[in-house]
């Protein structure tokens, strides 16, 4: 009963509609890939962030997530400008100095420079009382840094 001049997008009856099968499958795509696109583009702080700092790396990570749940874009700005900013790095500096601070703690006190774990080690006692009546006079080491 139908004419036979209707256009090719037109589904007979009893036959499949070919255009609506295309149409969905292409509105599926679609949707997974703005999907994707707006998931990678939310993602994007924490990526430039992934090559610094621990901490400043897990500070971005929270902004990304609190800016995902809460749809306030301001913890995303915020964490898109901390990733871009190189934050100095406190914590090398400071353990150097501790370190220093205790060689130069342990040369004043110990005297000797020796450590407990050597002055108690069997191997050390053997080569001692080897050396019997022949002990060197103990004469404090020459610091290398010293200024006199």
């Amino acid at each position: 009963m139908t004419p036979h001049h209707l256009p090719f997008y037109l589904a007979r009856p009893g036959e499949t509609d070919v255009l609506m099968i295309v149409m969905a499958i292409f509105l599926i795509a679609a949707v997974l890939a703005v999907g994707n696109i707006y998931l990678r583009l939310h993602s994007l702080p924490e990526r430039m962030a992934h090559k610094s700092q621990k901490l400043q790396f897990e500070i971005v990570a929270v902004l990304g997530l609190l800016a995902l749940f809460t749809h306030i874009h301001l913890f995303w700005i915020a964490a898109l400008l901390l990733a871009l900013i190189d934050l100095p790095d406190f914590s090398t500096p400071l353990g150097r100095i501790a370190g220093s601070v205790e060689r130069i703690a342990d040369s004043e006190t110990g005297g000797s420079g020796e450590t407990a774990t050597e002055e108690k080690s069997p191997q050390a006692t053997s080569d001692k009382t080897d050396r019997g009546a022949a002990k060197e006079p103990s004469v404090p080491k020459k610091e290398a840094r010293s200024h006199a």
